[in-house]
Order: structure tokens, then sequence, then C-alpha cells
């Protein structure tokens, strides 16, 4: 089955572009958007990984080595599209939108960090494994009902593609037609689980046969690959055709959060032979010396406005008072049940160090 979901590439590990029939549109201009938007991400990544180990932020979900498989798919969107993230993927919110101040303030416990920008459609990120998904079917099928062009994208690792969440989204976008986009980043491990003992298919795009919807598998660290593929799946739902899954293999060089140890699990020297080989980055830098695009004094300008818009922000959610953990029982149901406002009243007491 492998063989009948090649994973798509259009430009290789040495900056070479190997779909001579995308050439036309892989510019200039398109590059260092790409480059920017990931070199920006990175770097936001790198200093939330810091403020944790400071106790600036609570537990954190890195990204590293997935940055062109969140830039690419994010900028594929229109502006009027909605985006269901997990709680990995604020990389593609950042891309698309979302405020980075908030974005820290969700890491920090506050409420506040579900908010996205006034006009953008980013949904709260999804924290238990896959339930955004049939979320993001229904914001799809509503756009449809209204007769709107908008479309939804949803994100999504191999692990959740073993919850039934995964079954019933893919299910329902079949059934409705709906115009939604199901972008799944295969890392190959569900936290501490390797691919092979989450599921006997080899692949994660042939799961699209049994909802009998287009399923691609694309190489994830190869952001034109990304992009392209998400714009024309995006143009499918636009157009009235219906869902698409994409698999976008990649690696992610780090932990699955900041409480875990992947060395209990994954063998690290692969993860430093990727940075070295496959990464998502470098491929783009190669491709622009290859195309005498590459300009070291914008990296260094770019990178200083990534990091010096990061510690505005920063600065930003520091000045918020601390999360409250009662909030949590505030909105589980419109009024609280006993056992919910129980629960409340017991936690406020250990709050207190009342016994």
């Amino acid at each position: 089955m492998e063989n009948d979901f090649p994973i798509k590439q259009m430009v290789d590990v040495n900056g070479n572009l190997v779909m001579e029939e995308y050439q036309s549109q892989i510019t200039k201009e398109l590059a260092d958007a790409f480059y920017k938007n990931m070199l920006r991400i990175r770097t936001f990544d790198k200093k939330a990984i810091s403020l944790q180990r400071q106790g600036r932020i609570g537990t954190y979900a890195p990204y590293e080595g997935q940055e062109a498989a969140q830039v690419g798919s994010a900028l594929a969107l229109e502006q009027d599209d909605w985006l269901f993230p997990s709680y990995r993927d604020h990389g593609a919110t950042m891309t698309f939108g979302h405020s980075i101040r908030n974005i820290l303030l969700f890491w920090n416990g506050r409420n506040e960090g579900c908010i996205p920008e006034k006009g953008k459609k980013v949904f709260p990120p999804g924290i238990p494994i896959a339930t955004q998904l049939p979320h993001a079917v229904g914001a799809a099928y509503a756009e449809k009902r209204k007769g709107t062009k908008n479309a939804s994208i949803v994100y999504f690792g191999d692990g959740a593609t073993s919850e039934g969440d995964f079954h019933e989204g893919l299910n329902f976008a079949s059934v409705l037609n709906a115009p939604v986009v199901f972008f799944n980043q295969n890392n190959f491990f569900a936290i501490s689980v390797p691919m092979s003992k989450q599921m006997k298919t080899s692949t994660i795009a042939q799961k699209s046969l049994a909802y009998d919807i287009p399923g691609y598998r694309i190489d994830g660290n190869d952001i034109f690959a990304v992009y392209f593929y998400t714009m024309q799946a995006l143009e499918r739902a636009r157009n009235g055709e219906g869902p698409t899954l994409i698999e976008a293999v990649t690696w992610r060089y780090g932990a699955h959060t900041t409480a875990d140890d992947p060395t209990k699990y994954r063998n690290q020297s692969e993860s430093e032979a990727r940075k070295k080989e496959t990464d998502p980055i470098l491929r783009l830098e190669r491709l622009m010396k290859n195309n005498g695009w590459y300009d070291e004094t914008k990296k260094e300008a770019w990178l200083l406005e990534a990091s010096e818009e990061i510690d505005a922000a920063i600065a930003e959610m520091e000045k918020f008072p601390k999360a409250n953990p009662a909030d949590m029982f505030d909105y589980v149901f419109e009024k609280p049940t006993w056992g919910i406002e129980q629960q409340k009243q017991d936690l406020l007491h250990v709050l207190r160090g009342e016994n």
C-alpha cells in the first residue's frame, strides 16, 4: 500500500527542484515569505522552551523540525478560512495571524490564550487528542450551508488517527462533502508509542480510501510541497469537491512536551542527523543559495525582528496576573452542576491553605 501513496516532493534535501512543472511558481518572493515565517516560528519555539525552563510559562509543546508543515499549510489559507489546531500548532496559528501574546497566555493557563485576533477564525487548541476534527467538519459544513467559499483546515498528529474522533470526522466530512482539509503531521511517535505499534497500515494517507476521499502523502519538510498540495486541497474544498486527507511526513527533534524525556523511547542521534540532512529551514536555504536568492544580511534582520516581536509579546504576557486554577470549572456548563461547584470549592480551600 505504501507504493500506492508515494511521498510527493517538489524540492529535494539539497535544494534542487524535482517537479519542473512548478518552476515558474517557485519564486524568490515566495521563498522569502516562507523563510521569514519559518525563522519567526522557530525563534518563538526556542524562546518558549527557555521560558518554560525558567518557570515563566507552564508545560509547553515544542515543534522544532515541523516548521515547513505548519508555515506552508497556514500560508495556503485565505483570510476567512477556519484553522483548528492541536496543542502543537501555534506555529501555524502565528503564521495565520494569531496573537503571540495570547499564545503565550495560553501556555500560562489564562483563558485569553484561546481568543484569536479580531476577524480570525482560530479555534482553541485541541488538548484531548483528535476532538478538534469533528469541530472542523462542523464549521466547514456550516460555511457550505451559508453558501460561502470558506474552508477549514484541521491539524493533528499520527496518534490522533487511533482515536474515534478521527474516523468520525472523516466519515462526516465525506458524507456531507464538507470543505475541510485534514492535515496530519506524521512524526512517527504518539508520545512514546511508535507508529508501528499503533497501526498496521504503512501510511496514514491510505486511510482516506475508507471514506472515498483523496489522500496525499507529502514530504512535510519540503515547504513547497506542503504549500502547493494544501492549496490544491483547499481549492477542491472551495469548488464543492469535498474533503482531502494530507499526510505530511516530518520529524520533530525534541520532546513531546517539556514534561517528557524522549531519550527513554527514541534514539536522539537520529534527530541530530536529521538536523543536518533534512531540516526544513536548511533545505529552503539550499534552494535559495542554488538560485542566488539567499541574503545573510536579510536573514539576520528577520531574526532580529522576530526576536524583538516575541520579546515584546513576552513582556505583555507577564503583565497579566497568574491564572486562577479555579477558573477551569466556570465554563463546563452554562449553569454549574452541584458536582462541579463542589470540586471548585474544594480546590479553593486547597489554594487558600484551608483543611
